[in-house]
Order: C-alpha cells, then structure tokens, then sequence
C-alpha cells in the first residue's frame, strides 16, 4: 500500500519533522504499512531504484533524525552497523550476522526476568535483546 504526499505530510507533521522534498522521499520509500528493518545502504539502492536522488550523508541523517523523533526504531547490531526498523512495538530480534539480516522476535515470545536495581532516579526506557544467529 503505498501513501500519497498528504498521508507522508501528515506522518512526519504528527512527530514534527519538516517535510522536506528528500525526507519526504524517504518517508515515502519506507512507511507503507509493512515492518521493515532497512540499512542505509537498503535506503540508497530503493531510492536509486526509484530514480531519487541522494547522497549517503543525506539519508544517514534524515534516518536518524527520523528514529529521534520517533518514527523508526534505531537497531545497532555492531559497531558501525545499525538497522532502521519501522516496527515500533514493544518486540526483538534475531540478527542473522552471515546474511546481515535481522528479523522480528514475536511479541510476548521472550521474558526478562531479574533486572539489575537500578541507579536512583531512574527508570527503565526500554529492554532491547538482539540474539545474534
């Protein structure tokens, strides 16, 4: 299902992000209601396939910027190499390191037990597990 500009509009004016002709792009490449987890390098050859023009610099970026702002979900699976996923349910993943490949763990399919006490004045954000296949 692919979105119109308005729908695109519209998603990144909800989280506040100025919608730029190359943001929109993106937004474009990568929110049609299925999950995906995608590399910089996944964006650049979509775009390219598309006949979107951009750099490497400017898709780092606006992918960062979206998971700042909360539109994607920053996975690092090493140093150096993170996944953009647009699943932002409460869920992990396995890492499949020799295909470079990560894939959704089911909701609920995992537990976390014992947690460290943790330092005063905080609170838990988020536990994220990455099982490395």
């Amino acid at each position: 299902m692919e979105h119109d500009s308005r729908d695109i509009r519209r998603l990144l004016g909800r989280h506040e992000i100025r919608p730029t002709k190359i943001r929109m792009a993106i937004a474009g490449l990568l929110f049609d209601g299925l999950d995906k987890h995608v590399t910089v390098d996944d964006v650049i050859a979509l775009a390219r396939a598309r006949d979107i023009k951009t750099s490497v610099a400017s898709v780092y970026n606006t992918l960062n910027y979206f998971a700042a702002a909360g539109l994607l979900r920053r996975v690092t699976v090493e140093q150096g190499r993170a996944f953009f996923d647009t699943n932002l349910s409460a869920h992990h993943h396995f890492y499949f390191e020799d295909e470079g490949r990560l894939e959704d763990i089911p909701a609920g399919a995992l537990q976390i037990s014992g947690l460290p006490k943790l330092p005063k004045g905080r609170e838990i954000k988020s536990v994220d597990v990455t099982i490395r296949l």
